[in-house]
């Protein structure tokens, strides 16, 4: 083989590595941590101390005393991180049929008097499947429940969801929406 080809393919194969798979990550990591702190860190979420979450990752919630996230398409356990994943299934398939249907009986079933409709974002998962948000409307309509579980008025646990709910980005991307461990954690400071 040429030498005189091999040579400066090496050189600017090495020089290639070390500006994108060295400089450029560590100015990107460096920018992100001086721009924008909390975001670079994971949004990590504490309490007393504690980290108890991360805003950009659900939890599952499923005591009645707490607000439900979106339903979890991750496996073997909900909102798993590394298995981030829809459910792939489309809207004429009988499993999605069949996983909607029973999720709306156990919303009906925890909240009994309950007759509003069930918000969509209560019932089906988010193509992540790790959506930390709610709708303003998925908030809403477990108010109730989650008021009589607590043993707290409903226009108390309402007000802190009206407070709660953040606006879309620059006022235009994005859906109003309800970060649901922040949520609940502005619950517990209730008692």
């Amino acid at each position: 083989m040429n030498h005189k080809i091999l040579r400066p393919a090496l050189v600017f194969f090495a020089v290639l590595t070390i500006v994108t798979g060295v400089a450029y990550p560590l100015i990107v990591t460096g920018a992100a941590k001086v721009l924008f702190p909390e975001q670079a860190a994971g949004s990590l979420v504490t309490r007393d101390g504690k980290v108890v979450g991360s805003a950009l990752i659900g939890q599952n919630f499923t005591d009645p005393k707490h607000f439900w996230g979106r339903p979890s398409a991750t496996g073997p356990m909900p909102y798993n991180a590394s298995a981030s994943s829809g459910s792939n299934q489309g809207p004429l398939n009988p499993a999605l049929t069949d996983a909607v249907k029973g999720r709306v009986e156990a919303l009906r079933a925890a909240d009994a008097g309950n007759a509003a409709p069930v918000p969509v974002d209560l019932v089906t998962a988010s193509a992540s499947g790790l959506d930390p948000h709610i709708s303003p409307a998925a908030a809403r309509y477990q108010v109730s429940r989650v008021a009589k579980a607590r043993g707290l008025p409903a226009d108390k646990v309402q007000a802190l969801v009206d407070q709660r709910i953040e606006a879309p980005l620059l006022g235009l991307l994005g859906e109003p929406r309800v970060n649901v461990l922040r949520l609940n954690l502005a619950l517990e400071s209730l008692r």
